[in-house]
């Protein structure tokens, strides 16, 4: 019997790895210097969460979700997205108490049961940044320019940012109502879902995919023209911010995303690379979210970038090269043996990537593993080498060769290969 991985869940590679790994780091960095700290929540959460803060309606929710009870018969879920996971510890741990401005940011995976294609998986991973307890348009602007600047970070500019308001409790209602009239004289031609969704939450229409749905809310009411006063100013303060920061955007009066949370502020940034799912990050204000789970009344903002997504662009774009050795150490004869190990094992420690073949095979063979693996460098010792104290380093690019003493040869090799 052959095992192989589960349908919409795949392994990340060794050679895809390093991508992934240098996408984490310029996050962490850039992170750092907006004065976020990283959080790690668990996998495992109680169903309620998600179902209590994302919307019983969404289709998250209602569809996707791997939930499942325990020997206790309590329903549990591994996590379909990360922000209700980060809220539910803010409340939990009292982050709020110390200070009350709240900056955080996680990285994992998130599991979602749906149709698996290019750039959408069952297991996926997410880059998640929340900041609460502002209510104000400048966090809008430095959330989605924190969003903009890490693609920028990371080489890649060919985005589209669109942003929109979904207004308040005050102001909501009066759209929903429009919005609900309108769609009941369209009910037979919407879907089986949206006909659902266009009573309990007509605002989840604007995120259906089906054709038919997607042409029927062209027409329907923008919510613009129903913002109260508020809501009105906070999104002109907002674009005015992103013009004064230098960067583009659309207004899509149609954007809601997929989760219930939102309140005014929402954007999208996208991409035309990635076919059908064009979404490289998206998210919003949930300024209601915290007190819903149990929490005080506190604002919140963030976004979630989907790293599958990132790495499908990069390598689209330039395509990372594979890691090599710094030096291979081509050993001969039992004099040299436990010599070289003892080399290799200093130059590890000092950062070098260095490999020697443990099979005592000739140096023709050694060779050729030292070509296999693209080693910057050989360092050749047998024998002969002992005798005279003198190893021979080859340069596997000009073939250049030279002499080093064993004396001092790990502090020399140290020099020569971080040039």
């Amino acid at each position: 019997m052959e095992f192989t991985t589960l349908k919409g869940f795949k392994d990340i590679l060794p050679g895809e790895s390093a991508r992934w790994q240098e996408i984490e780091a310029k996050a962490r960095d850039l992170f750092s210097a907006f004065g976020y700290q990283e959080i790690k929540t668990p996998i495992l959460e109680k169903t309620q969460l998600f179902s209590r803060g994302i919307g019983q309606e969404t289709d998250i929710v209602s569809k996707e979700m791997y939930s499942f009870e325990d020997i206790k018969g309590r329903g549990l879920t591994m996590r379909p997205e990360a922000t209700a996971s980060v809220v539910r510890a803010y409340i939990q741990h009292r982050l709020y108490q110390n200070y009350p401005i709240q900056k955080l940011y996680a990285m994992g995976p998130m599991f979602r049961h749906e149709r698996p294609q290019k750039g959408r998986f069952r297991q996926f991973h997410q880059i998640d940044v929340e900041l609460f307890g502002d209510p104000g348009p400048k966090s809008d602007a430095e959330i989605i320019s924190l969003a903009m600047y890490l693609f920028e970070t990371m080489g890649l500019r060919d985005l589209t940012l669109q942003v929109n308001s979904l207004g308040c409790p005050d102001c909501q209602p009066g759209f929903k109502e429009k919005l609900k009239s309108y769609l009941a004289e369209k009910t037979s031609s919407l879907c089986a879902d949206c006909q659902k969704r266009a009573q309990l939450n007509p605002l989840r229409v604007f995120d259906c995919k089906v054709e038919t749905c997607r042409t029927i809310v062209r027409d329907a009411p923008a919510i613009p023209a129903f913002l109260c006063r508020d809501c009105r100013d906070h999104f002109g303060s907002l674009k005015a911010t992103l013009d004064a920061l230098n960067i583009s955007f659309e207004v899509n009066d149609q954007l809601v995303r997929g989760l219930d949370y939102y309140n005014r502020t929402t954007f999208e940034i996208q991409t035309e690379h990635l076919g059908a799912q064009n979404a490289v990050a998206g998210g919003g204000r949930y300024d209601g979210l915290v007190k819903t789970l149990g929490g005080p009344d506190h604002p919140a903002i963030g976004f979630a970038v989907g790293i599958e997504r990132v790495v499908a662009l990069l390598e689209a774009s330039a395509p990372m090269e594979l890691l090599k050795p710094d030096l291979f150490i081509a050993a001969l004869g039992e004099n040299v043996d436990q010599l070289t190990f003892q080399w290799m094992t200093a130059l590890r420690k000092l950062g070098l990537w260095v490999e020697l073949d443990y099979g005592g095979k000739g140096l023709k063979s050694q060779m050729k593993k030292a070509g296999r693996l693209g080693a910057q460098s050989v360092l050749m010792v047998g024998d002969d080498e002992f005798r005279t104290q003198k190893a021979i380093l080859r340069n596997m690019n000009t073939r250049e060769q030279r002499e080093i003493d064993f004396d001092n040869l790990v502090l020399t090799l140290k020099d020569i290969l971080k040039k």
